[in-house]
């Protein structure tokens, strides 16, 4: 039996209203033509719950609003799931490139903040991430900005799946970052 128009319509509304999207980027561009000029919007948005899932979407219209929401719906179907530590924060450093664009996302202790700029910031608040320190070198494009940062954030891993890959336990993965090199058990044996 078939479920109703009504209870589908209903789900997609819930599962819709769990993420957010954030407007980072209009870029209206103008087509001269015998009568004047044509207008055209191109828009970059960026989607996501707050709880580790985030994506981008740019779309090109000849109006703002129809614009946004083609970005937005590209956005919700390019989802990509960054582990998180804590909740609050990366588990480690990373960098990330595209085109000119560089940025370098590191974890931090609680209390931080979000300190990024432009659309880095968007998307580390849409991630949901509370603590992060961000730093864009190179061209300051927010296409590539926003690219680059996606590119930090899927070289992210948790320590379970670094453990799982080294054939370890994640206590000595973990203990590793916090203790630095004087966890690690040869390092200890070459120095006695």
């Amino acid at each position: 039996m078939a479920r109703p128009q009504r209870d589908r319509n209903r789900d997609r509304e819930e599962r819709d209203s769990e993420f957010k999207d954030k407007l980072v980027h209009i870029n209206r561009v103008a087509k001269v033509v015998k009568g004047g000029k044509r207008f055209g919007f191109a828009a970059l948005v960026i989607v996501g719950d707050q709880k580790g899932r985030v994506g981008f979407g740019h779309g090109k219209a000849r109006e703002v609003p129809e614009a946004i929401r083609k970005a937005t719906e590209e956005a919700r179907r390019s989802l990509v799931r960054v582990p998180l530590r804590e909740g609050r924060t990366l588990h480690h450093d990373s960098e990330g490139k595209h085109g000119a664009g560089r940025v370098v996302l590191r974890s931090a202790p609680p209390g931080t903040g979000v300190i990024a700029g432009g659309p880095t910031r968007a998307v580390c608040e849409m991630l949901g991430v509370q603590d992060v320190v961000a730093k864009s070198l190179g061209s300051t494009n927010p296409y590539n900005m926003v690219r680059a940062t996606f590119a930090a954030l899927k070289a992210q891993e948790n320590p379970r799946a670094v453990a799982a890959r080294r054939g370890k336990k994640v206590s000595e993965i973990v203990a590793r970052r916090r203790d630095g090199a004087a966890a690690d058990p040869d390092a200890a044996a070459e120095t006695a």
